[in-house]
């Protein structure tokens, strides 16, 4: 991930032009939606396209799939067949990372999210983005965990397989190389 938080000039047309080009190529995920607006909003909110830039770094594919009328906000979600290549192999939390006394990861989830500007899909956010297409077939995405689970050292994730969406439990602290997680991100 990009450390300094600015685009350059290169940077910023070369995102907007993968976004616009994804944009066009799945109308089916923003119908009724169009592209001139959600660039008016992007240059103007540079924050917002240098997370964008993490998405898309991370192998995210960002993309939009609505607009929030209460926000005022166009809704991104990693839309990429699989869980990001670049952000698998990571618990699920930084507490569950330190918990691990042995092979820990390189990060967790919740705090990669956080360092990219983004948000974990919740499990209807997940849900949701699987009406829009069929992602996850071969890999999971850790989802934002409710306080009830996490208490007591657990976490959970989802795929799809069998044309079925399924959510499961893990340790917290567990990761694998096919597990990632998918972020989301109002502008």
């Amino acid at each position: 991930m990009t450390n300094s938080k600015e685009l350059s000039a290169q940077q910023r047309e070369q995102l907007l032009q993968t976004l616009q080009a994804r944009f066009e190529k799945h109308t089916s995920r923003h119908e009724g939606l169009e592209w001139a607006k959600v660039q008016a909003k992007l240059e103007a909110n540079e924050d917002k396209l240098w997370s964008l830039y993490q998405m898309e770094e991370t192998g995210g594919e960002p993309d939009v799939i609505g607009y929030d009328e209460g926000a005022e906000a166009y809704i991104f979600y990693d839309c990429a067949a699989e869980s990001p290549k670049g952000r698998r192999s990571v618990c699920y939390d930084h507490k569950a990372l330190e918990a691990r006394k042995k092979h820990k990861p390189e990060n967790s989830a919740v705090s990669m999210a956080a360092d990219m500007g983004i948000e974990l899909l919740t499990e209807e956010q997940y849900r949701a983005l699987q009406q829009l297409g069929e992602f996850d077939l071969k890999t999971s995405s850790w989802v934002q965990t409710p306080d009830s689970i996490r208490k007591h050292g657990g976490a959970i994730f989802c795929d799809r397989r069998y044309d079925t969406v399924f959510v499961y439990h893990n340790g917290a602290d567990s990761y694998y190389a096919a597990r990632g997680f998918r972020g989301s991100l109002y502008v």
